[in-house]
């Protein structure tokens, strides 16, 4: 792809039409066996979230907080794996690079949107065992249908609100340096960087973005656990304190699997030795790629409701077949 340039008195611009995103750097000529892993992984979240949704909507008994917080989860990582899988796979099949100024920025958008809501339902989760651990008595009468929905509606007016101006902000941009971004897919920081404008308010409100976001609901999930084992340690015994552990395993896997990349990477970017690009190209997929495929065998796995349910299911379709 050439660059087209026009000439002024003061100054040579030259403007590129497309981005080309990155496959697996200095692994290009195994992308279509690197393809065969990433597409069972895209095989497994379709099922694992699609599964988990559908048995929460059809199980009356499964419309709890828990639950409902759980089906949002999974609708958040689906939202993320569409938004990155497709291009991934396009790139590893069809060397197919090339992404419209349109295209790339709408699914910035998307990736981060569909980022910022799971950050915000992991920490709606947190409250919620808190809430069921601390006030076992009052959990129905806490967390009722309504307030769930506005917490729905409150997470979705949030993410929306930091989110829609980034693509906006983007568009005043003109990009000459380059037009090769380091990733898969489109990531804001990855675009600006490659911008000749000046990209101090861009590079401002994303890093406000992330941290009125991201930041604080890791900060809030860190308050809750703290406030979970102050109130389990007051559990008088041991049973029982290992019965209100238990429930949170499969929340804290979330959290882990969540956060952890995110913040190596923001580390390694900051601090850290200057390390080969497919090591931070590696550690960004596991942000977005790990989670949407981990959770559903987390919470199945851990989770006998949910995996009683499933069972019930399948018995129940394949009765029907018969």
């Amino acid at each position: 792809m050439q660059p087209w340039h026009h000439d002024s008195s003061n100054s040579t611009s030259f403007l590129f039409s497309t981005f080309l995103v990155t496959g697996i750097p200095g692994l290009e000529s195994g992308h279509v066996w690197i393809s065969i892993p990433f597409c069972i992984m895209f095989f497994m979240t379709l099922v694992g979230n699609m599964t988990i949704m559908t048995v929460i909507w059809q199980e009356p008994t499964l419309h709890m907080p828990m639950y409902l917080f759980l089906a949002m989860l999974a609708a958040s990582d689906l939202g993320l794996s569409l938004s990155t899988f497709p291009t991934m796979l396009r790139i590893f099949w069809l060397d197919a690079r090339e992404l419209t100024f349109l295209a790339c920025f709408t699914q910035m958008f998307f990736i981060h949107t569909f980022q910022v809501l799971e950050s915000a339902i992991i920490l709606v989760m947190a409250f919620d065992r808190y809430v069921a651990i601390s006030r076992p008595l009052h959990y129905s009468s806490i967390l009722t249908s309504p307030i769930i929905a506005r917490i729905g509606l409150v997470i979705v007016v949030r993410t929306l609100t930091v989110q829609v101006p980034l693509p906006i902000l983007l568009k005043r941009l003109h990009f000459c340096r380059s037009n090769v971004l380091s990733h898969s897919y489109c990531l804001h920081p990855d675009i600006i960087r490659l911008s000749c404008s000046n990209t101090r308010i861009n590079s401002a409100f994303g890093l406000f973005v992330v941290l009125s976001t991201m930041g604080l609901d890791f900060i809030l999930i860190l308050l809750s656990y703290v406030l979970i084992l102050k109130t389990v340690l007051g559990i008088a015994s041991g049973g029982g304190r290992l019965k209100a552990l238990n429930t949170c395993i499969s929340h804290l896997c979330a959290v882990i699997l969540f956060f952890t990349p995110m913040i190596c990477l923001s580390m390694l970017h900051r601090f850290g030795p200057r390390l080969p690009s497919h090591i931070y190209v590696a550690i960004a997929n596991m942000h977005f790629l790990i989670p949407p495929v981990m959770n559903p065998i987390v919470y199945v796995v851990k989770t006998k409701q949910i995996r009683d349910k499933i069972l019930k299911l399948c018995i129940k379709k394949g009765s029907e077949e018969v």
